[in-house]
């Protein structure tokens, strides 16, 4: 599975048990080049999801052998360091995705 269709699967069950979902979304260039606009230290994680009662998840998406890049980790680390809740979820992490969105972890 690629990492757009996992995403795209996590957040349709997100949106579907009451998350509010944000992730900002890369662009193509006239030059084939892709951009995501943002200020700030690169690496920030794929997707930001807040639930009224299940509270704000910080989510880094990848696919089954793919790894976090030096930011990525460096973001992972500084909001674990802040009592954030942080995971790189990957396709063969579904169930346990499903139990968090869900709330019955």
């Amino acid at each position: 599975m690629t990492e757009a269709a996992f995403q795209t699967c996590v957040m349709d069950l997100a949106r579907w048990t009451g998350w509010r979902t944000f992730h900002p979304r890369t662009v193509k260039t006239a030059t084939g080049a892709h951009l995501t606009a943002f200020s700030g230290q690169a690496g920030f994680p794929d997707l930001v999801l807040v639930h009224p009662k299940r509270g704000v998840v910080f989510v880094e998406l990848k696919t089954d052998t793919g790894r976090l890049t030096g930011h990525q980790e460096q973001w992972a680390s500084d909001l674990v360091a802040a009592d954030a809740e942080y995971h790189v979820w990957r396709p063969k992490d579904w169930e346990e995705i499903k139990k968090r969105l869900r709330g019955t972890k």
